[in-house]
């Protein structure tokens, strides 16, 4: 194979949480008088660390969320992840193929480290990550689009990031894995092809990455 480091996103990649987080987030944004449809949530948000929003909502408002709204919108997602969250049809087949090949992986997640732990619990993947291959945006000073996450996670697992390839779903981790010099595949289970721009390569089953990165 030719990549050292296989670095998985984590969200709609390894966990089908994308379709929940978004739907939850656009509720609640438009609860707090920032109407928003779960397909602008998915425009503007998915793929970024929490902060994104905040951002977002007072550059175009002027107005802050509450102090209480990561704890609220983490709350109510991982309820729901408790009744409804699975793995990414396939993805346990591409981990296994990887064992077997002796190929080193990572996932390095806009999400914070609780939340990437309670949707591995749940959907069981967290037989396959051990704590030290686990990155958090919370890791780092910025997260997605910036490069800091990815080369963070090629550091500590001990590989140059030019031989690491990254594997994600949203424009903005496409944008963070070609800053930092990685080549990515592009997920387009819920992604249109063409805004994943400049990847390595597209795919939109699991069976064709173990295909690609073979």
């Amino acid at each position: 194979m030719r990549y050292e480091l296989v670095i998985f996103d984590n969200d709609g990649v390894l966990v089908d949480s994308e379709p929940i987080s978004n739907t939850i987030l656009a509720e609640y944004l438009t609860e707090l008088g920032h109407p928003t449809s779960y397909q602008e949530s998915l425009r503007d948000y998915m793929g970024a660390a929490v902060h994104r929003v905040h951002d977002l909502v007072e550059e175009r408002t002027g107005e802050k969320l509450p102090a209480d709204f990561d704890d609220t919108l983490h709350s109510r997602i991982f309820a729901a992840f408790e009744q409804e969250l699975e793995p990414v049809a396939g993805v346990e087949d591409v981990l296994g193929k990887l064992v077997a090949d002796g190929v080193p992986y990572c996932v390095a997640s806009s999400g914070s480290h609780e939340r990437i732990r309670v949707g591995h619990r749940k959907t069981g993947l967290d037989q396959w990550f051990e704590e030290e291959w686990i990155f958090s945006a919370e890791d780092v000073g910025r997260g997605k689009p910036a490069p800091d996450l990815f080369l963070r996670a090629a550091e500590r697992m001990g590989v140059p990031p030019e031989r690491c390839v990254v594997i994600e779903d949203s424009p903005l981790g496409v944008e963070a894995a070609k800053a930092a010099g990685m080549d990515v595949y592009g997920f387009t289970s819920m992604m249109p092809a063409d805004r994943l721009s400049g990847v390595t390569g597209h795919f939109s089953d699991m069976s064709q990455l173990r295909e690609l990165l073979a």
